[in-house]
Order: structure tokens, then C-alpha cells, then sequence
């Protein structure tokens, strides 16, 4: 009975990941590296705020674990990238949120990606779009937009 009292207690627990403190920046949606879609037209087809969370969340876990890229996140704030990756994507699938994280450039900044770095990205965050069934047509336009940071992202 103590056990189990014990297990019930230590699983009502909340544990909160905070992120670590950076250095104060202007915050602004232009720092996202594009600009929204028009319409609701992508943001239904990411399928919302719970689509939107579960492609970042797929994304994210499937970097920290990727061979190829994985080295290049050991030393970053983890919680951070999934709260300002989730911002960037509902702000460009035009989901009413406001971008909070720094400039591309900035964001990027000696982590000395690579193009074939950011191409490991592209690909795991397409098999997160995959598993949250979203269209391929859908896929490549948002794919075309975040290509365009790639001169803010590699070799930076």
C-alpha cells in the first residue's frame, strides 16, 4: 500500500524544463526568416496548433537521435528549440502566433551547420510531416520557404 501510495504521489509530481536564459535580443515576427502564408489554408493543413506541436516534437526527437546531426544539438537548450521551432511554424503557416526566438543568422550562429547538416533537418522533419499525414503538396510549401534561410542557417 505504501508503495503504491509513494508511486502515485512521485507520478502527480510536475516536472518543469525551463529553458536556459540568453542574452536580451529584439524580438520580432521578421526574425522567423519568412513570411506567413495568406489564408488558413496551410495552418489546416498541418492540421493546427496539435499538428503543428506533434511535427515539431517528431522533428526535434528524431534530430536528437539522427547520427548525422545529433552532435550539433548536445549543447543546446532543447526546450528552447521546440517552444521557438513551434512559434516559427505556426507564425508561417499563418496559425496567429507571434515569432519570440532571434534572427536566423543569430540563432545559428557557430553551430558551423553544414548544407548537407541542414539537409538531415529537411529529411527528419519531413518523415515528421509524413507521420502527421500531411499532404506532400503542403510539405513543399513550406519546405520552399525554409529554403530560403538557408543562407542565414549554413555556415554561419
Amino acid at each position: 500500500m505504501i508503495a503504491f501510495i509513494l508511486a502515485a504521489a512521485l507520478a502527480a509530481q510536475t516536472i518543469v524544463i525551463r529553458e536556459e536564459p540568453v542574452a536580451p535580443y529584439v524580438q520580432a515576427d521578421a526574425n522567423a526568416g519568412a513570411s506567413p502564408f495568406k489564408g488558413d489554408g496551410m495552418w489546416r493543413a498541418f492540421h493546427g496548433s496539435d499538428g503543428v506541436a506533434r511535427i515539431v516534437d517528431g522533428t526535434v526527437d528524431r534530430l536528437l537521435v539522427d547520427k548525422r546531426v545529433a552532435d550539433i544539438f548536445k549543447s543546446h537548450d532543447i526546450e528552447r528549440l521546440r517552444r521557438t521551432l513551434n512559434e516559427q511554424l505556426c507564425y508561417i503557416l499563418n496559425g496567429g502566433c507571434s515569432y519570440t526566438g532571434r534572427t536566423m543568422q543569430s540563432s545559428h550562429k557557430d553551430m558551423g551547420i553544414q548544407t548537407a547538416d541542414l539537409g538531415a533537418l529537411v529529411e527528419d522533419m519531413q518523415a515528421a510531416m509524413r507521420d502527421e499525414h500531411v499532404e506532400f503538396a503542403a510539405q513543399n510549401r513550406l519546405l520552399a520557404k525554409l529554403a530560403a534561410m538557408k543562407r542565414d542557417v549554413v555556415g554561419q
